[in-house]
């Protein structure tokens, strides 16, 4: 991120001067309630643009691009895992990472088998989201944002609707697979025991200067 301004109806939220991200790197993104951790991924995402600024993912300025180009690169690129899932409740788990490849106009069944075998789940990937549990479905997640061979992936509270326990399993899952792939993984999160198993914590509120 360079010289990145974002606010809603006159009032700023973020100003970020100059933001770098190694790739390969794994960092957790924290900050007060308000501080904008979910427009900063948002604008990581291209799902957002920038006010005044540029955004840069993997060498391309995304907010530059035009809307449909900027969508097919995030489908391309940018792997998204919501606190919420986001599962579509008609469809099996297998089906569910199927659809997130077809936003990449490609389909690989046997990735996505192979995917939902390393989160786990090879014994549930006939299963309907409301089968599972809520930490699988989570993993489900995991596995779908993986699916198109992202070199960003984005983490939005992924463990604020499980259990301690098995949000430590999730996290450090996540970890492992990106550091296995060599994704780039920013993780958005209010949790002590998130930042704690990381390295590279930075406090968005003190980074936007507000």
């Amino acid at each position: 991120m360079e010289g990145v301004r974002k606010g809603y109806n006159g009032t700023p939220v973020l100003s970020i001067g100059r933001l770098e991200i190694p790739k390969g790197a794994q960092w957790v993104i924290t900050g007060r309630s308000g501080s904008g951790k979910t427009t900063f991924l948002n604008l990581l995402a291209g799902i957002l643009t920038p006010d005044a600024g540029t955004v840069t993912v993997a060498g391309t300025p995304i907010n530059l691009l035009p809307e449909a180009r900027r969508d097919r690169f995030r489908a391309e690129k940018i792997g998204f895992v919501f606190q919420t899932f986001n599962l579509l409740q008609g469809f099996t788990a297998l089906e569910n990472v199927l659809l997130g490849m077809l936003f990449a106009r490609k389909t690989d069944r046997a990735r996505g088998e192979s995917l939902l075998d390393r989160v786990g789940l090879k014994d549930r990937m006939g299963y309907r989201p409301s089968e599972l549990s809520v930490g699988q479905q989570q993993r489900v997640a995991i596995a779908r944002a993986l699916a198109n061979r992202p070199e960003l992936i984005l983490a939005d509270e992924p463990t604020g609707n499980l259990d301690p326990k098995t949000g430590e399993s999730v996290i450090g899952l996540l970890k492992e697979v990106c550091r296995e792939g060599g994704e780039t993984l920013v993780v958005v999160t209010h949790q002590p025991q998130v930042m704690q198993s990381f390295k590279d914590v930075t406090d968005l509120s003190c980074l936007s200067g507000r």
